[in-house]
């Protein structure tokens, strides 16, 4: 436990990860931002508050409380693009997911980045290991679920409203198909939009620890922001973040989503 990491330890073969859900940059680095409302623009808002119910079915939780524009704990740490071709951010992001500069003058260099790699990516990432070697030892099969969300429209990024839900496997790759298949079929007979493998496919978390071979199943799930928020037409200082809906449309699709991952793993335990 450290003041920006947190990890919540539930027995139930399923963790829950947040690694964009926070605000917090320390001062040395936000003194060379241009915007502090713009380092935090793309945080995945109210994203743990949303996920809340995961701790009462037994589920472990990591998430840190670092922004995104600090370190990613999303991306791979040798800098390689995860969507080759594709509009992204990187692992020390320099612009937001509209295209505006993050520094005021000098970018994070390659020592700056790698402090940054060795206090919070590098800790993060132990931690979850450590929690799925836990878990594993105790279940044949677990799930890692990854939780994210992101604006429903971010011309940048990708054309048009994006699905509400946006399932990553890295084309199958990182879980079980029936675990694919048990979740893309709760999304679809949600009522929302849903799609599986599209934009996003699954970032570092989900490619680099899905290994179903070996009953770890690792699984993204990138949420439309619409579906727990009200999203005005373009997100300024007076609007944003807006407050996470008292009642979120998203949120009964989602305690089913997290069943059927308990339900999975411990069918095939």
């Amino acid at each position: 436990m450290s003041d920006w990491l947190d990890i919540e330890r539930g027995d139930a073969p399923l963790i829950v990860c947040f690694p964009h859900g926070g605000t917090a940059i320390p001062e040395a680095i936000e003194a060379g931002l241009s915007s502090p409302w713009l380092a935090r623009k793309d945080a995945d808002w109210h994203i743990a508050q949303l996920y809340a119910f995961v701790r009462d079915m037994g589920a472990t939780t990591i998430r840190t409380a670092m922004s995104r524009t600090v370190i990613d704990c999303n991306r791979d740490p040798s800098g390689l693009s995860l969507y080759p071709g594709q509009a992204t951010t990187g692992l020390c992001p320099t612009e937001t997911f509209d295209g505006e500069p993050l520094y005021s003058a000098t970018r994070p260099d390659e020592a700056e980045i790698a402090r940054r790699r060795a206090n919070w990516f590098d800790p993060y990432h132990a931690a979850l290991r450590d929690e799925i070697y836990r878990l594993r030892t105790r279940h044949d099969h677990i799930v890692v679920y990854d939780a994210h969300s992101i604006r429903s429209r971010v011309p940048r990024l990708f054309e048009g409203e994006l699905p509400q839900f946006n399932v990553g496997t890295n084309g199958g790759a990182t879980c079980s198909p029936a675990l694919r298949e048990a979740v893309a079929s709760i999304c679809a007979a949600s009522g929302h939009s849903h799609v599986v493998d599209g934009r996003f496919r699954g970032g570092w978390t989900t490619r680099h620890y899905g290994a179903p071979d070996i009953g770890i199943h690792a699984i993204q799930m990138e949420l439309a922001m619409r579906g727990y928020l009200t999203e005005p037409e373009a997100p300024l200082p007076d609007n944003w973040p807006a407050a996470l809906g008292t009642q979120p449309a998203v949120l009964p699709v989602l305690h089913r989503i997290i069943q059927a991952c308990l339900d999975f793993a411990k069918g095939r335990s």
